[in-house]
């Protein structure tokens, strides 16, 4: 069946990045596995280009043990390389003869925009190489006839994230993951001593590690290519770093990147801004380059899915080709997998290049992609926004329910302090409803929140109780705190809470305010969101340990380790962590398994609990004079921690965004002269739906949840559990392509730059 729907032929995979990315290793497993899947043949090219134009031992048949235990190693197994013989035609027609008499018609390269568009001209010159080949009698007519056409698709492997069209490029959050470690180091010696702290990170050309390492640490000032400072920006940066410390703030953190500059193109240096903050200022002020350390160490979970998810949308994609097909990139919009033409992607990075060099700085913010610009608008907000003296009399409380986890602190720190520069009052509920009806609230000013978003659990505190009884109460507080609109940042008791207020308002009048639900939880259970803050926390805690388990099981030889998850009823945990960790299979509530399943009589089935000690004791039966088995759960553990780049920096996204929906939102619930908000678009839930950040009605999402097991009745994820089967060897998968990915055109979203014109 699987030679009827595909083309299946012979796939080489290479790398040409003269810098690894961590997590190409992942993108490298998962093509040879899809690809040996289809039925196609795989080979690895090593020393990228370099082993394309020396051809021999460098261009080597991949099997599927070849790629065994290299999830969770950094770098790229098949090593990499600059190749200068590969910018000039001759060495282009000896990769074009070794790739001829070994019979591959599909490239897939993992690399940077150089590196792609290099394959795109050994792609559009084929015909020709392949004639000069003949001619010169290196190949024959038949070779040349079977090597027809070649087909090219690309994966971006770059930690700077410069690569336009993709959210997120492979290497990124890992990279990111380094930083962030070494921010929280700093920030804790730089707390004791009073200092001020300068950062410089890697982008030459692209400012977005340093400008998501602000956010994520919340940093007084960041310098990013794309948008330089403002004239006199000495005399601004100073005033900030005073008026920071007048805030009560004990340290100063400054993020650089290696490529920033001045509106005159000039290089702005970790030494020239240290120099100008300790001698106008006189704060005691160090600097620190990170360099290299950046493209090392394990990659990240999210790096180990994308890669993989790139991997086998890329074998698919070549799979599919036509001789008519041009060059693809995939690409990450959303949690949804995408193609784009490769050179598209390739002349809008070339584009934000020109329009920096032209001094039009917003087009290449704007160029850089919406995520990009979400993200510097963001920062904008809360870094170089000064609290206007005209209050607006609104008063907007923050409670936090259910479970705590990581990235709740960053969410709260972002609302307390948007909400401030919009004016109103900010409020903090302590220990959620119960709180709330206890009267446990406060004003939350400026300086609490400073630090907040390297901070797990709830610093608010936080109960799993529903309002239920207490609903009276709790408006009866609504009326005494004077509080306009509520922020509930939580798990499915969230949701839960914010369903019974809303019903709640045809008794309580009070309960008639605008109302924001904001996921978070490990589970990731909210409906109305593909993401939750904190789950990417906890996956990257499950993958840590799994690795780390995975040494022991590789060390003895023989054994199986079963790992119980968080999540509930819900499988995302299991399902992410078993994709990232490169399980054998993932036992979830939503995928009954059949195999076990007893019949009773010929109507009725007995459905077998499949419990952590079941399954353990299944295979401990099984594996006699085989194998040994092994059980760990891992508890709580999932819950806490330090929170990942990706949920600070959700967290913060997510704070504000709400925040400034509720502003607009009480502007038009405002009538004369109280709030009352009774429709339902008054109370929403704030999720991440494929691509964008969109508020739902509560009211609305109730058809779409499954109550009983606390889970949504659609879940996206479900989509990439054939993926994980497929990686892991199993015969027949079924994978739904309801959406598989289609090719998209990067230039119709952001415009191409010519002259001041977009």
């Amino acid at each position: 069946a699987r030679d009827n729907e595909y083309n299946c032929g012979t796939v080489s995979v290479m790398f040409k990045q003269p810098f690894c990315a961590t997590g190409m290793n992942a993108a490298v497993r998962a093509t040879v596995r899809m690809g040996i899947y289809t039925g196609a043949k795989v080979y690895f090219v090593h020393e990228g280009y370099q082993g394309l134009v020396d051809g021999g031992d460098n261009i080597k048949l991949a099997t599927w043990e070849s790629v065994s235990m290299m999830l969770h190693l950094g770098g790229t197994v098949i090593g990499s390389a600059r190749c200068m013989d590969f910018k000039e035609k001759w060495g282009r027609l000896k990769a074009a003869c070794n790739l001829v008499k070994l019979g591959i018609t599909n490239l897939c390269v993992i690399g940077g925009d150089g590196s792609l568009t290099g394959a795109n001209q050994f792609r559009t010159e084929w015909s020709e190489l392949l004639a000069d080949l003949r001619k010169g009698g290196k190949i024959s007519a038949e070779e040349a006839n079977r090597s027809s056409h070649l087909n090219i698709m690309g994966m971006v492997g770059s930690i700077d994230n410069d690569f336009c069209g993709t959210d997120m490029t492979i290497g990124t959050d890992s990279a990111l993951h380094r930083i962030i470690e070494v921010v929280d180091a700093i920030t804790t010696t730089a707390q004791s001593h009073q200092r001020t702290f300068i950062l410089e990170v890697m982008g030459r050309h692209c400012g977005y590690l340093a400008l998501v390492t602000a956010l994520a640490c919340g940093a007084d000032w960041v310098f990013i290519p794309e948008m330089p400072p403002e004239e006199n920006w000495e005399e601004h940066l100073c005033k900030r770093l005073i008026a920071q410390r007048g805030r009560g703030s004990r340290l100063n953190v400054i993020i650089l990147a290696e490529g920033a500059q001045d509106r005159n193109q000039k290089p702005i240096t970790c030494d020239q801004v240290k120099n100008l903050v300790s001698k106008k200022l006189g704060f005691d002020t160090r600097s620190t380059i990170l360099g290299h350390v950046q493209r090392g160490g394990t990659p990240s979970a999210f790096d180990r899915i994308l890669g993989s998810r790139m991997g086998v949308e890329a074998v698919m994609a070549l799979l599919e080709a036509t001789p008519e097909t041009p060059a693809c990139v995939v690409s990450l919009s959303g949690n949804m997998a995408v193609r784009l033409p490769l050179m598209e992607c390739v002349q809008v990075t070339k584009d934000v290049t020109v329009a920096m060099t032209e001094g039009r700085f917003e087009d290449a913010v704007k160029l850089r992609g919406k995520s990009f610009q979400n993200n510097w608008d963001t920062y904008k907000m809360l870094a170089h926004v000064t609290p206007p003296e005209m209050k607006s009399n609104i008063n907007i409380a923050i409670i936090n329910v259910g479970a705590p986890c990581a990235g709740m602190n960053a969410a709260v720190r972002a609302a307390v302090r948007v909400g401030i520069i919009q004016g109103h009052q900010m409020l903090a509920v302590h220990d959620g409803f119960d709180g709330l009806a206890n009267g446990q609230i406060e004003p939350i000013i400026w300086a609490q929140v400073g630090g907040w978003t390297g901070k797990g659990g709830s610093n608010l505190g936080t109960k799993r109780h529903l309002p239920g009884k207490n609903i009276e109460q709790i408006s009866l507080n609504i009326t005494k705190f004077n509080i306009h609109s509520l922020i509930i940042i939580g798990g499915f008791e969230a949701y839960l809470g914010g369903l019974e207020l809303v019903t709640a308002r045809e008794m309580y009048e009070e309960l008639c305010i605008p109302m924001v639900v904001i996921p978070a939880t490990v589970s990731n259970n909210v409906p109305g969101s593909d993401f939750s803050i904190g789950a990417d926390t906890a996956l990257n805690t499950i993958t840590m340990t799994c690795d780390r388990i995975k040494q022991s099981a590789a060390g003895t030889k023989r054994r199986v380790f079963i790992i119980e998850t968080m999540g509930g009823y819900c499988g995302y945990l299991a399902t992410m962590a078993g994709l990232s960790s490169g399980a054998d299979d993932a036992y979830i509530y939503e995928e009954h398994y059949h195999s076990l399943v007893s019949l009773v009589t010929t109507t009725n089935k007995l459905w077998i609990n499949y419990t952590t000690q079941f399954l353990y004791n299944l295979y401990s039966e099984e594996g006699k004079g085989t194998f040994d088995c092994r059980m760990n759960v891992l508890g709580h553990m999932q819950q806490g921690g330090t929170p990942s780049p990706f949920d600070r920096n959700f967290g913060t996204k997510m704070g504000s965004k709400s925040v400034l929906w509720l502003t607009n939102k009480l502007k038009e619930c405002y009538r004369h002269g109280r709030i009352f908000a009774n429709m339902p678009d008054s109370a929403c839930v704030l999720g991440m739906k494929k691509r964008s950040l969109v508020f739902q009605p509560l009211a609305s999402l109730k058809d779409d949840t499954d109550f009983e097991h606390r889970i949504p009745k659609t879940e996206w994820w479900l989509r990439l559990r054939p993926i994980l089967k497929i990686l892991a060897k199993y015969d027949t998968v079924e994978m739904d392509t309801s959406e598989v990915a289609a090719m998209e055109h990067v230039i119709k979203k952001t415009g191409l730059v010519k002259g001041d014109k977009m």
